[in-house]
């Protein structure tokens, strides 16, 4: 036997003595002692969990493949991640000022949010609208909306996240136009588009058209920004909605990399070369509580998309090969009881994004689960972030838990389950036709069942919910409320702008996008014709929605 053989075998001998010892004697809490997401963890982690780990295959160096330790080579110590608190409520007005409240406190990026009647592409006055303008984010029904919505915040100097799916191609058009009006030509614009209808069918269901359409809308934004708008991110592949539907996060992590690969499918398949439009994709997930398998998580992403990209799908771009993600702290951890509380919550899933190597944060804000932000609440959340940033020290070393048995080993076998998902979903047909059988949307309500099922039975700790409880408890935070003028306000906008434009270009602008619609003409330039002249998101949506058709999702039973 050699040396190194003998040294092992004393080593498991050892541990198993350990083990046995422990077992025997020591006392141990009568308390579930797994991951949020419903996995073992054993009481400890050693070499032997490990023992398979090659540093220059699994590891490496940051900014060298696979990344796993990060995308950049100096990560903070270069760059700190952009911080982002996600904006938008009431009227355009409404959230240009809150906008610069941000900026001015020191946010780096704008990051907005739309109401639901936007997000679903109906106009403000539409019967479906009714009580749902402004509610949920800022409603947005034509290009002079984005002109106030980005008055006096140059674009040429910011970056700026869209929350948008279905009718992603519609707002990005306007933010193009919003960029001509402002002197800043289109191929210097920086921000993302979410534009993930995937992740819509699985989870988050604002979807408007059918799959294929759908497709073909994303692929020809990528064709699109790849030539026009060369520094946008055209989607944000979405991880973060998946887990607020009730994942586990392997679920998270294992269908958002399906997706995302279907996307590069896609592209590839439009006719594009891999590294035309892979680089500027872009992640989007979810930072919950559990600390050690979030950080497992983002850093086993990275491995699992570099590898792929660069093995199966043929791209030789180093940056093809990136994972850059953005991170939300979990909307779904906070809780209306003890508010305050939301704040270590939050505090913690942010130093966990930040600890896995995000390249942009957003942390929520105490009072979410009551009400929109407000701007005291949403204070203390941006706060949060630069308190992580230049206090606590975990920005000055590059992934400081790698090398840790345990979240070596977490890592490892959070991408072995990742690819395990893969086979099953290769089995389905790919990602379109599992969502069609409800693959996905099983496996999720299956997940929160057992998740809500562990609160209700104490078996799982809420604090200040199922335990910690403060009778008699008062709420003492003031709420943003979103009152009725805020409708009466936008229609009154929607009308004016209706009857100040031109109504013949108008008509010609929407006849040319069905036009394109029914052929095979890049929709882009028709979307950005049709904002030129005030066409209404409305009417652009009508047009595909009579040209695509409407989803309607199949019963899924489990």
């Amino acid at each position: 036997m050699t040396d190194a053989k003998k040294k092992g075998a004393t080593a498991t001998d050892a541990r198993r003595a350990w083990d046995e010892k422990v077992s025997s004697s020591a006392r141990q809490r009568d308390a579930l002692f797994t991951s949020i997401s419903g996995e073992e963890v054993d009481l400890l982690y050693t070499p032997e969990d490990i023992a398979d780990l090659d540093y220059e295959r699994d590891l490496s160096f940051p900014g060298e493949f696979p990344y796993t330790r990060g995308v950049r080579s100096n990560m903070y110590r270069g760059r700190l991640w952009t911080m982002r608190q996600f904006s938008g409520f009431g009227t355009p007005e409404d959230s240009n000022r809150r906008n610069k409240f941000l900026l001015d406190h020191g946010q780096t990026g704008l990051s907005v949010a739309f109401d639901l009647p936007t997000i679903m592409g109906y106009d403000s006055d539409h019967e479906r609208a009714e009580g749902e303008v402004g509610v949920c984010g800022v409603a947005i029904d034509s290009l002079r909306d984005m002109e106030t919505l980005f008055d006096g915040i140059p674009l040429d100097k910011v970056s700026t996240s869209m929350t948008i799916n279905a009718p992603a191609a519609v707002l990005l058009a306007m933010y193009i136009c919003v960029g001509e009006k402002q002197g800043v030509p289109s191929e210097t614009l920086r921000g993302t588009l979410q534009n993930d209808l995937l992740k819509e069918y699985i989870a988050q269901k604002t979807w408007i058209f059918p799959p294929n359409p759908s497709m073909r809308i994303i692929t020809d934004i990528m064709s699109y920004c790849a030539e026009h708008v060369p520094q946008w991110n055209t989607i944000s592949i979405s991880g973060y909605h998946i887990r607020e539907a009730g994942s586990t996060a392997l679920q998270e992590l294992a269908f958002t990399l399906a997706d995302g690969f279907a996307y590069v499918e896609a592209g590839i398949a439009a006719g594009m070369d891999v590294d035309e439009f892979a680089p500027r994709l872009s992640h989007f997930f979810n930072s919950h509580l559990d600390f050690f398998e979030e950080v497992a998580k983002f850093r086993a992403a990275r491995r699992i998309w570099a590898t792929d990209m660069r093995e199966k799908y043929g791209a030789k771009n180093p940056k093809s090969w990136l994972m850059r993600f953005h991170t939300q702290t979990a909307g779904c951890s906070l809780t209306a009881q003890q508010p305050f509380n939301n704040v270590v919550r939050t505090a913690l899933e942010g130093l966990a994004a930040v600890m896995g190597g995000t390249q942009s944060l957003h942390t929520n804000s105490m009072d979410e689960t009551l009400a929109l932000p407000s701007e005291e609440a949403v204070h203390v959340a941006l706060r949060t972030q630069q308190v992580i940033a230049f206090e606590s020290g975990v920005a000055n070393v590059i992934d400081p838990l790698g090398g840790s048995y345990y979240v070596e080993a977490l890592t490892d076998k959070m991408e072995k389950g990742c690819r395990e998902y893969f086979e099953q979903i290769e089995k389905l047909g790919g990602v379109i036709p599992a969502i069609e059988k409800g693959f996905f949307q099983r496996e999720i309500a299956r997940a929160a069942f057992r998740y809500q099922r562990e609160i209700e039975e104490k078996k799982r700790i809420v604090v200040g919910v199922n335990d910690y409880v403060d009778e008699g408890e008062e709420i003492k935070i003031d709420l943003l409320r979103i009152g009725p003028e805020v409708e009466v306000r936008q229609k009154k906008v929607l009308s004016d702008v209706r009857r100040d434009r031109d109504d013949a270009g108008v008509t010609a602008a929407l006849a040319g996008l069905r036009a394109a619609a029914e052929g095979t003409d890049n929709l882009m330039p028709h979307f950005i014709d049709c904002c030129r002249v005030y066409a209404t998101e409305g009417e652009m949506i009508d047009v595909l929605r009579e040209v695509f058709g409407e989803y309607r999702e199949p019963p899924i039973y489990w």
